[in-house]
């Protein structure tokens, strides 16, 4: 059975000749392998030269113990999937 919590977070982003970055912060809780985040209300776009911190709200989806122990098993492989993000401009 996956649980499911909600919790506030903070997301911060930039945009700068210095950094291109989307970070996430969730307010007490810690992600383990296989746990899914649904980031709600994050902006999809900031003007170039600026940096931006918002309010938000994440779902984190706890994995299965089957799910977690395949995660580990195969998380090495499959390093290409942390780069499923996207930013529309």
């Amino acid at each position: 059975m996956r649980r499911r919590i909600e919790v506030a977070c903070t997301i911060d982003l930039e945009s700068t000749h210095d950094h291109f970055h989307a970070h996430v912060d969730l307010d007490g809780v810690e992600v383990d392998p296989g746990d899914q985040v649904l980031v709600h209300n994050a902006p999809t776009h900031i003007p170039f030269g600026t940096q931006r911190t918002y309010a938000s709200r994440a779902t984190v989806q706890r994995a299965s113990w089957l799910r977690r122990q395949f995660v580990k098993l195969t998380g090495g492989t499959e390093l290409h999937e942390l780069y499923d993000v996207g930013f529309e401009g």
